[in-house]
């Protein structure tokens, strides 16, 4: 293994790309290009160039730390383990089980993800479970479910955008945030295709698009329901499709008729001609698509919103038939598998939900457990952080660093710091492990086999590529000693494929069927689509996946093997009678709209050189040469207006705290809205300003806009008479 090349996938992002990892003679890793995947077909951005940096002992933890007088101390993996088991064992004693937290990530492999919600139902017995995927796709998966009655980012492989006639991408600025995507996009184009992007800045996606659509924050709602009423008006609905795959249209289209094209230019900013012009674009082609990603999904309305722009495909015919349809952009490496599998707090093994007697009852069999002995469903991500140090006394946390990534970051910090117990198992010592009594030092991705699923609904398996350090565990390793120390020995293994196999069983028969993939199948078909049950297609079998449409299955199979499902929905839609749902929605106001105090909407977002909350991407050099810390983006007309110039100090002030980060004016954004990346603490940390509004659908946060003003900051050092003249200083 030392020095043999290994097939494997990027840690970061959920495309997932293909790249080989070899260990290096003379120490160190190497990551070189795998052209056979075809999602990247050997492209890497910077991040996963870059990766294997993070394997190195010097940027990451490599020993349990346990704290001792208020300092984090080394300490073996016996002292640690009984510290957290003691802890939780003694917080349930005397609290009750639900006092007790656990709280995923989106970057766990499904094996940790299935073993994490698991372990919080068997061997704690608490409900209060969820994860931060909750902050990534949770509204569109919503707003999935309830219209095609199955959530799956794309019902389509990414090699099937190339082909379509035109994609209007809502919200994604894929060329920063997974910028190997961008290829299928441009060859759509060289193909004759068109895009269509809708984004309040002119990022660098948006420099690609035949047509701009730039809406102001929090209005895409308005502008998606604006853009069903030209359809209607214009008379290019498709009223046989219509009527033969959809039920609620009158609904739907009468909620669209009050949005007419003037109203909704008044309300999101778009000129009436560009409404006009992008429905004209949307509908002469024979197939077109829709693809959301944070933009529209990060908003207390996100799940209608989604729904609204899944409405505009219904209408046209443009869902469930050969390229086209709606999909969401899905953002962490396993967000996709992290919600499939049980470390959703209303979710069991299989995409099933927790409420539904059946699927408890399976699920129990598997485990061999009552089913009701497991819990009901819990509080999501948000509403979880916001019980500690109350309702939930002590909280264990993998794969997540919520001090830098959730709404309202302050506040979520001091929930945080009035635990009487925090343990964190992580790669690295993140903002949020600073924190805690007990961290574990946990292997990642080249260190250690598992599957993640990507934005495709692939299943994959990432290899061992490497030895972890001495001193490492893997989370399995974690979960299986904690649970014996809890009282149950057996059920918890910490060899993947054993817990993948016990996976499949749990699986098999729900809405995300596992049963017929296995580790050797994913090594030599390059991942394999679900749903994929232990049984042929076009046969029911005891599971049964008739809702989910096996047509186009794209997959050559082995003879009375299941071949997975890369396309859904050509036949039939999820749902008990097979046909699609419109969403009868209305646009309303973000949760905190501008007023006198707080002029001004805040948007957040990534850039190309770091990843999430930055707790891996900002220990790599070359990452934080390119993107060294925070900024604030602002239109040149507003930066005259409190006196900035490119580069100085402004503060950017919500009803929930300060952040401040240097100025980068640009004509690329509104006049009426700033922006700032998310991925750094401290002083610039963008969600210490966001807002917690929950959409009371997915409880999804509303990162994507919120009320704040904008101010000229004072640089350190600058006192006196020159930080008088700083603040006064007009339109140069």
């Amino acid at each position: 293994m030392e020095n043999a090349s290994t097939p494997t996938h990027c840690p970061y992002c959920a495309l997932q790309c293909g790249m080989n990892v070899t260990p290096l003679p003379q120490g160190g890793v190497e990551v070189t290009e795998r052209p056979d995947f075809p999602v990247n077909r050997g492209a890497l951005c910077g991040k996963g160039r870059t990766a294997a940096q993070v394997l190195s002992p010097a940027a990451r933890l490599t020993a349990p730390l346990v704290r001792s007088r208020g300092r984090l101390v080394e300490a073996s993996w016996t002292e640690a383990l009984d510290r957290v088991a003691g802890q939780l064992g003694r917080t349930r004693e005397r609290h009750g089980a639900d006092a007790l937290g656990v709280f995923g990530g989106g970057g766990l492999t499904n094996e940790k993800a299935y073993a994490l919600g698991k372990f919080a139902r068997v061997v704690l017995g608490t409900s209060q479970i969820d994860y931060n995927g909750r902050f990534c796709m949770s509204s569109a998966a919503a707003a999935g479910i309830r219209s095609f009655g199955l959530d799956r980012g794309l019902p389509f492989p990414l090699e099937d955008i190339p082909k379509t006639g035109c994609v209007v991408l809502v919200g994604s600025n894929l060329a920063e945030t997974m910028p190997p995507a961008l290829r299928f996009f441009s060859e759509l184009r060289s193909n004759g295709g068109t895009l269509i992007v809708v984004d309040p800045r002119r990022t660098r996606t948006a420099e690609q698009a035949d047509l701009h659509l730039a809406p102001r924050p929090g209005t895409d709602l308005a502008l998606a329901l604006g853009l069903l009423h030209v359809v209607v008006a214009e008379g290019r609905t498709d009223e046989a499709y219509v009527r033969e795959r959809t039920t609620g249209w009158a609904e739907a289209r009468a909620a669209a008729m009050a949005h007419w094209p003037e109203y909704v230019e008044r309300i999101t900013g778009v000129p009436v001609p560009q409404l006009r012009a992008a429905v004209g674009m949307f509908c002469e082609p024979e197939a077109a698509m829709v693809l959301t990603a944070r933009g529209p999904e990060q908003q207390s309305k996100g799940t209608d919103t989604v729904g609204a722009w899944i409405n505009l495909c219904l209408a046209t015919g443009r869902a469930g038939r050969p390229l086209s349809g709606y999909g969401c952009l899905t953002g962490q490496g396993n967000g996709q598998g992290g919600r499939e599998h049980g470390q959703k707090s209303d979710q069991l093994p299989g995409y099933r939900k927790l409420d539904d007697p059946d699927a408890r009852r399976h699920v129990a069999g598997v485990w061999g457990v009552a089913p009701d002995s497991l819990p009901g469903p819990g509080r999501s991500a948000y509403e979880l952080l916001d019980a500690l140090g109350t309702d939930i006394q002590a909280l264990l946390l993998m794969g997540s660093n919520p001090v830098v990534s959730a709404p309202r970051a302050a506040h979520v910090e001091e929930r945080l710091r009035s635990l009487d117990f925090l343990a964190v198992a992580d790669v690295v010592l993140s903002e949020t492990a600073e924190l805690a009594d007990v961290v574990l030092p946990v292997t990642q991705w080249a260190e250690e086999t598992g599957t993640t699923t990507s934005l495709e609904g692939r299943v994959l398996l990432r290899r061992r590529a490497v030895v972890p350090p001495p001193g490492v565990r893997s989370d399995l390793h974690v979960l299986g000693e904690l649970a014996a120390r809890l009282g149950v020995e057996k059920g918890f293994p910490d060899d993947p494929e054993e817990v993948f196999g016990e996976l499949r069983r749990a699986s098999a028969g729900g809405p995300a069927d596992y049963s017929g993939i296995t580790y050797r199948r994913l090594t030599e078909e390059n991942g394999v689509f679900w749903p994929c049950p232990d049984h042929p297609a076009g046969t029911t079998g005891a599971a049964g996946t008739a809702g989910a449409g096996e047509s186009g299955t794209g997959a050559a199979g082995t003879a009375g093997v299941h071949p997975g499902t890369p396309r859904l929905f050509l036949d039939r839609f999820a749902t008990t009678d097979g046909r699609a749902r419109f969403a009868a929605v209305n646009h309303r106001a973000t949760a905190e709209e501008p007023d006198a105090e707080y002029p001004l909407v805040l948007t957040t977002g990534r850039v190309v050189s770091q990843y999430q909350s930055g707790a891996q991407t900002r220990r790599v050099a070359e990452l934080n040469a390119a993107a060294p810390g925070p900024f604030v983006e602002l239109h040149p007309r507003l930066a005259a207006r409190i006196g900035a110039a490119d580069g100085d100090p402004v503060a950017v002030v919500s009803r929930r705290g300060r952040a401040v980060a240097p100025a980068r004016v640009t004509t690329a954004i509104r006049p009426d809205t700033v922006f700032m990346p998310f991925h750094w603490p401290g002083e610039g940390r963008a969600n210490t300003l966001t807002n917690p509004a929950l959409d009371p659908t997915s409880r999804m946060p509303e990162f994507k806009s919120c009320a704040v003003r904008v101010e000229l900051a004072e640089p350190k050092g600058r006192t006196g008479a020159s930080a008088e003249v700083a603040r006064s200083r007009g339109p140069q």
